[in-house]
């Protein structure tokens, strides 16, 4: 007898960012196949059933904002986790998509190299789907006429920074990238904070000989990003393109953020787990330990600051909840953290520090445990945004039948999970800490499935799915894009 279904879930509530109800789901050869009224499915058959047991069902996390296997650009050291260690992170924390970097260095010329390299990397050794973002650091004409190539080989999206001596670009070159990404339909995200700021209160702070990872904070102050984040959408404006700002801490940039979209204008911007629970107090610790929360950029002053983003992640301000895992080992002196420990400087140099936090597996977790968004909003946040800003909707970040891949996560019932204290030997990357140590959880995926897989079963084996991630083509953005479809002429100026 052949089966109906591969698997069914009965007895769930399935989240999507419309709406939330009870639905049975039968998965049909990787697809959502059926969404049904509870019990219209107990006559089907199918290989394995899971009782939900009124939990909240959730697209699988989409997350687009993700560090592996880079060279140094961020200081010294180079990132800890693997393409399989990450992705491995990843599906144990619910994540089933992410989208990593692939980063073009200064002294090359071209883009193609860069993303080739990156398929070597992760090909046949990830547990989740994936996809890259571009970053380019050097927008050379024959990086800018890749663009195209970019597009036919389902790269939709790019990154560019306006800080970092490795990777920072001018005014002049980031209008270059925003014209020819609006020319093919690329997304571009911008890491906005003023380099030339930083590099003054650097000095500044070097003057005094204060060295030691907390004054890592005072060397990237708010008006650093404030000024970026405005110039950023004033010169996307210009130009009448769609960007993302990316890993916004700041209730400053924020509110212009806000005012922006406010006037109607194409500007998306994402926020991370750092900036709604660690303050600049981590960085504050004894010894060298602050160096664990080093980050750009930083944790912000507290209770306030926290509100204020929680906020934005509510009234839309915020598209995405991203993790901006860019993880290093802390009691390393190689690649780790530790490496920027000398007899010169025997608690570190702030500005070597490398600069990241790990944070793929707890995304999920200490966002649904915070209960403080409700679960439309949550979901909205963590998967779908994403999946339809680069692209990926809604095979991605969405619930519907006969359209999207089954990837799903099954969450505890209310109540029923016992809360527990997050220590880093529970999670599964290859760091050797956590910045959530400690943390007070109440939630975790129960079953995060991949295509139609389980490939995490929290209470029997754990991880239990292969590295079986494939590369997803991407399309453009289905969110607003430019306001005209006249092509930009300098002459209208």
């Amino acid at each position: 007898m052949t089966e109906d279904y591969d698997l069914i879930i009965i007895n769930g509530v399935v989240a999507t960012p419309e709406s939330s109800q009870a639905l049975d789901i039968g998965i049909k050869d990787s697809k959502i196949k059926t969404l049904a009224a509870p019990g219209q499915l107990k006559d089907s058959t199918a290989k394995r059933t899971i009782d939900a047991q009124g939990a909240y069902v959730t697209p699988g996390g989409v997350d687009a904002h993700v560090h592996l296997e880079e060279p140094p650009l961020f200081g010294k050291g180079s990132s800890a986790d693997t393409y399989e260690t990450g992705s491995r992170s990843a599906i144990c924390g619910g994540t089933t998509t992410m989208i990593t970097f692939a980063p073009q260095q200064k002294s090359m010329d071209s883009l193609l190299s860069t993303l080739s390299t990156c398929h070597e990397k992760a090909d046949r050794k990830c547990y989740v789907d994936y996809s890259f973002h571009l970053l380019v650091s050097n927008p050379s004409a024959t990086a800018l006429a890749e663009f195209a190539t970019l597009r036919e080989k389902g790269i939709s999206s790019l990154k560019i920074y306006m800080t970092y001596a490795a990777l920072q670009l001018d005014d002049g070159q980031i209008l270059d990238v925003l014209l020819e990404a609006r020319k093919q339909g690329i997304t571009t995200m911008i890491h906005a904070e003023n380099g030339a700021v930083i590099d003054w209160m650097t000095k500044k702070l070097e003057e005094k000989q204060l060295f030691a990872p907390k004054w890592h904070v005072t060397s990237h102050p708010p008006v650093a990003e404030v000024e970026a984040t405005y110039r950023a959408i004033s010169l996307a404006e210009f130009l009448d393109v769609p960007i993302l700002i990316v890993h916004v801490s700041s209730p400053g940039a924020a509110k212009h953020i806000r005012e922006a979209q406010g006037r109607g204008l194409p500007v998306y911007a994402e926020t991370c787990p750092q900036y709604l629970f660690l303050t600049r107090k981590d960085l504050d610790r004894d010894g060298f330990e602050g160096a664990k929360y080093c980050c750009s950029p930083p944790p912000r002053e507290g209770e306030a600051d926290h509100e204020a983003i929680w906020r934005g992640l509510e009234d839309g301000t915020f598209t995405v909840l991203s993790s901006d895992h860019c993880p290093f080992l802390y009691d390393d002196a190689v690649t780790g953290k530790k490496r920027c420990i000398s007899d010169d400087f025997p608690v570190g140099h702030f500005k070597y520090v490398p600069n990241g936090l790990p944070g793929i597996e707890t995304r999920l977790p200490l966002a649904m445990s915070a209960s403080r968004l409700n679960i439309c909003k949550f979901v909205e946040v963590t998967s779908t945004n994403a999946a339809k800003l680069y692209g990926l909707y809604p095979r991605k970040g969405t619930i519907l039948e006969e359209v999207s891949d089954a990837d799903l996560v099954v969450w505890y019932p209310g109540g029923e999970m016992e809360s527990f204290e997050l220590k880093n030997e529970m999670l599964h990357h290859a760091v050797d800490h956590t910045p959530y140590e400690g943390r007070t959880l109440s939630q975790w995926p129960r079953y995060t499935i991949l295509r139609g897989h389980v490939a995490w079963d929290r209470d029997n084996g754990g991880l239990i799915g292969g590295k079986d991630g494939v590369f997803l083509p991407r399309g453009p953005s289905s969110l607003k894009g430019s306001l005209s479809e006249r092509e930009w002429d300098v002459r209208d100026f």
